[in-house]
């Protein structure tokens, strides 16, 4: 199994938090692995009620205790899935309601890049997934911005096209200063900011250097345990060299 072969792998640095994101029905058998060598769990979805008859759904009231951690608007939920922001908002408000920390994650299409359209996508994404929410709760978001240009198919997220660290830069000054508008200063300063699109041991380095980022979302080099413990390394040389991850 995956988590057993980075159990063995990816070292424990204090400075550096790892969480991993198995399918709903790989979630209780790899928690008993997660918690013991310090990995935090991740949902990779859920549903925002928390009762009712709504066959083949896990509502975050299920996963409390659980998970640490949960995605809300992953592209491939807004863009599969026809996710409205409505549904995101609620699911942000469900995973505090129980506890769990929702990851919002927010990109703009290729088309909409080549229009100049990213931060007005930024935007909106975030003031949909975001309101009724207090500044407290804010305080402790984690927000994933994963352009969906630069996602991969999962398998050549190796020679993907990304965009620059600073490009990347200018995005997370545009989520902050979002943030801040909604929040305040203290908020947009506390939330943590991650990169996610074709993340790789040979590219994170630079993607964690970017100003204003602080983590990464590691899509399909995460399958594979001796590329994701690199990446794991990566942060922490880059902790080291003065910047929070």
């Amino acid at each position: 199994m995956l988590v057993h072969k980075l159990t063995g792998l990816v070292k424990n640095h204090n400075d550096v938090e790892i969480g991993i994101a198995p399918s709903l029905l790989s979630l209780q058998s790899v928690s008993l692995q997660a918690h013991s060598h310090h990995f935090k769990l991740v949902a990779q979805n859920f549903y925002w009620r928390d009762e009712g008859a709504y066959t083949g759904e896990i509502s975050a009231n299920q996963l409390r205790g659980l998970v640490q951690y949960a995605l809300v608007g992953h592209s491939e939920r807004r863009h599969i899935f026809a996710e409205p922001s409505r549904e995101i908002r609620n699911k942000v408000q469900a995973a505090y309601r129980h506890g769990i920390t929702p990851v919002l994650c927010v990109g703009e299409t290729a088309s909409e890049r080549a229009m100049g359209e990213t931060n007005d996508v930024i935007h909106d994404q975030l003031v949909g997934g975001l309101s009724n929410i207090t500044g407290d709760e804010a305080s402790t978001l984690v927000v994933a911005y994963e352009p969906v240009w630069a996602l991969s198919n999962g398998k050549d997220f190796a020679a993907h096209e990304t965009p620059t660290p600073a490009e990347i830069e200018k995005v997370t000054r545009a989520i902050r200063s979002q943030l801040k508008h909604l929040f305040g200063d203290e908020v947009a300063t506390s939330v943590r900011v991650l990169y996610g699109g074709s993340v790789t041991s040979d590219n994170a380095g630079s993607f964690l250097q970017a100003k204003g980022v602080d983590g990464l979302l590691v899509g399909g080099a995460s399958l594979d345990a001796h590329m994701f413990a690199a990446i794991v390394e990566k942060a922490h040389s880059t902790e080291i060299k003065g910047k929070k991850k």
